[in-house]
């Protein structure tokens, strides 16, 4: 199994990346997250996890070990793929997404993941215990509604679902409110 690669970013593109690795390229399907800390021409080191199926051999390509981690525990679900979990992981960061399962937001992960509600059941029944003692759900208990409530107002003034969900990843982290973050937001949407 290939569980890691290091190496030279040839191509990039919105859902893989194409990682030279002493003359052999690796095409390498990665996270919104991970995709925009790559560069290309650039050395890179990625976590991968190797799906084998009857037709392919897809290679998935994670920034951290704590992502890679994540996306394995989303497969385990019945009725998540490899893509369909790294869909989910490209919605948000992973610590939100874990406080989101821990508290049980099914209305969170529909709303800014894009999955369908009784999917978002599935991975809530499935993953809620085992995220409980990773995820601090005391740490902010309004942090997931407000992040929910900015991609509805982002989507009420207009945008898609993933253009709110992408300059929402991009707002920093020290931004904190709701109506901040939409401005935020909005400034970011406004340069695209």
């Amino acid at each position: 199994m290939i569980s890691h690669l290091s190496g030279t970013i040839l191509e990039l593109s919105e859902k893989f990346a194409v990682v030279d690795v002493n003359g052999v390229g690796y095409k390498v399907y990665c996270s919104t997250e991970t995709l925009t800390g790559l560069r290309e021409d650039t050395p890179a080191s990625l976590f991968t996890y190797l799906v084998v199926r009857e037709d392919a051999l897809d290679l998935y390509g994670f920034a951290s070990r704590e992502e890679e981690d994540f996306f394995q525990l989303l497969i385990s679900v019945s009725g998540i793929g490899p893509k369909g979990a790294l869909g989910i992981l490209s919605a948000t960061s992973t610590n939100i997404l874990k406080k989101a399962i821990a508290t049980g937001d099914t209305s969170y992960l529909t709303k800014v993941s894009g999955i369908g509600r009784k999917t978002a059941e599935k991975v809530v029944l499935e993953l809620r215990d085992k995220l409980k003692a990773h995820a601090d759900t005391k740490e902010n208990p309004h942090e997931l509604r407000a992040e929910s409530d900015v991609v509805e107002a982002l989507k009420s003034l207009g945008y898609s679902q993933n253009e709110a969900r992408d300059a929402l990843k991009e707002v920093a982290a020290e931004i904190v409110g709701t109506n901040a973050r939409i401005k935020e937001a909005l400034k970011i949407l406004g340069t695209k």
